[in-house]
């Protein structure tokens, strides 16, 4: 733990997990799961906007940014194991878990696998579930990005990740964004989507016994409302909140308004 910007834990089947802990001097402990094709900068703001509040845990995803890029198969379950296993190199017996998109899908697996280390749970553009077609679109995905490299998805991606007063009025958040996409270990991305599409946490939802905030923007088509309220209506002591006219990274376009919902999420688990 040398260097605080790129400290490294190492799984139990020896991958080496890229992670951040962002000091906030406060109350929790939150740790924060990434979008597909994301990095640990993905959360950068919002855990600035924790500052005096929680500590939080940012970090790469196996496959993704520094971290290590084994073959796949990859699921969320092993994408959950990494996370159990970072938690305990830091010395985290429990947290606040909350991930977006790809790392709602992480943190619900971790929420099923290791529900005695959850205080509470944060589900950002996600779902449970993507739907029967599912294998099929994503394997297209990877397909594409295979064939063609990262660059050929990139004007279908920044439409779906940002609302169009956002990307207008943000250009450097929306070129960081690309230029992290644009990294990606193709082998990886692939295995990722493939995961995603085979991914199905719906039967875990109801046997949630700790709070959770639900929250996804009007404009998300990526994982719209009507899969918010899916998951709302089967965990048990879930809030959802609909934001109006933002799209699928809302921890980028409205990281205040995310992190307000992670400090209500704090504030229930030490209730």
């Amino acid at each position: 733990m040398n260097d605080p910007l790129n400290s490294i834990a190492t799984t139990r089947d020896g991958t080496e997990i890229s992670y951040r802990l962002v000091k906030g001097s406060g109350r929790g402990r939150v740790a924060l799961v990434h979008s597909l094709a994301m990095d640990k900068t993905f959360w950068e703001p919002t855990a600035a906007a924790l500052d005096g509040f929680a500590d939080a845990l940012i970090y790469d995803c196996r496959g993704h940014g520094a971290s290590g890029k084994p073959a796949g198969p990859y699921s969320v379950e092993l994408f959950a194991d990494d996370l159990a296993d970072l938690m305990d190199h830091i010395g985290w017996p429990t947290a606040v878990v909350a991930g977006a998109s790809m790392g709602g899908c992480v943190a619900l697996a971790f929420a099923a696998g290791h529900p005695h280390r959850v205080e509470a749970l944060g589900l950002f553009d996600t779902t449970a579930w993507y739907g029967e077609d599912a294998p099929k679109a994503w394997a297209e995905r990877a397909d594409k990005a295979l064939a063609e490299g990262m660059g050929a998805l990139v004007g279908f991606q920044k439409t779906r990740w940002f609302s169009d007063s956002f990307r207008e009025a943000n250009p450097d958040v929306v070129e960081k964004a690309i230029g992290v996409f644009l990294k990606n270990d193709l082998p990886a991305y692939a295995a990722t989507c493939a995961m995603l599409g085979n991914a199905d946490l719906r039967a875990a939802l109801p046997k949630f016994a700790f709070p959770c905030r639900i929250a996804v923007g009007t404009e998300d088509y990526a994982t719209p409302p009507e899969m918010a309220r899916a998951m709302a209506e089967n965990i048990p002591d879930a809030s959802l909140f609909i934001m109006d006219g933002v799209r699928h990274f809302t921890p980028l376009e409205v990281p205040a308004t995310i992190a307000g919902h992670l400090k209500e999420l704090v504030k229930a688990a030490g209730a």
